[in-house]
């Protein structure tokens, strides 16, 4: 089963959180670290994977953090989540652009794994980081007492 681990749903919380700092100031990762109840240790390895796929920028010093590269309308959660998460691939034999399963001329389950997998990558690319964070403010202000 794909999984989205720690990382992934960790990388999302913090693209969020800075998409709510976003006020052309770096945001100290010490200080998202605290809003999101993330250890800075881990958040410094997600960090690297957002900053290799170029969705934040950092500055460094003593004012220095991190602000997004782009306008939160402009990230997608498929975007986000391949960042931290590397493959996302439903099938191992789909992981790469060719694929090299010697079965997969003859296999007749790899269009549902493959379908599956479009449908996925479909749902994932239809949510922007602003639209994340529309429903994060949505539920700041929730009465309900789930959780």
């Amino acid at each position: 089963m794909m999984r989205i681990s720690t990382k992934g749903r960790y990388a999302l919380r913090i693209m969020i959180d800075l998409s709510h700092q976003n006020n052309g100031e770096p945001v100290s990762l010490r200080s998202v670290a605290e809003r999101q109840n993330i250890t800075l240790k881990y958040m410094e390895g997600i960090m690297t994977h957002l900053l290799r796929a170029r969705l934040v920028v950092s500055i460094r010093g003593k004012s220095g953090g991190y602000y997004l590269a782009r306008p939160a309308e402009e990230y997608t959660v498929y975007e986000i989540l391949k960042a931290a998460e590397g493959d996302l691939s439903t099938v191992h034999c789909l992981s790469t652009p060719k694929n090299m399963c010697p079965m997969s001329e003859h296999c007749s389950t790899l269009p549902l794994w493959s379908g599956l997998q479009d449908v996925i990558k479909n749902y994932l690319e239809s949510y922007t980081l602003a639209d994340m964070r529309g429903q994060d403010e949505a539920q700041r202000f929730c009465d309900c007492t789930c959780d």
